[in-house]
């Protein structure tokens, strides 16, 4: 069981590393494609998994470090997905009253 953790402790940073770039490389081709910019909850998402997985991994008395780049790559994953209001759809809303 040691050498199992000692080879997930040296490997996971890495996988996880190569995970969030190709994330990232996808996410920017498949924005040129799209003329159109849509803005999505990313950034704040990764902010959160920060904080979430530095809690979980505080909690579970693992590697803080693991803890902060699981949280990162599934922030970024959920925040992705969430796709922001342009501001002529929020203006459009308050013109009408509705809220």
């Amino acid at each position: 069981m040691e050498g199992f953790l000692d080879f997930m402790g040296a490997a996971l940073p890495w996988i996880v590393m190569a995970v969030l770039l190709a994330i990232f490389f996808a996410r920017e081709a498949g924005r040129k494609k799209d003329s159109e910019k849509k803005e999505n909850y990313g950034s704040e998402g990764m902010a959160m998994g920060l904080c979430l997985g530095v809690a979980v991994a505080t909690g579970a008395h693992i590697n803080v470090g693991l803890g902060m780049m699981a949280g990162l790559v599934l922030g970024l994953i959920v925040g992705s997905s969430i796709e922001k209001e342009s501001k002529e759809e929020q203006d459009g809303k308050d013109q009408d009253g509705k809220e």
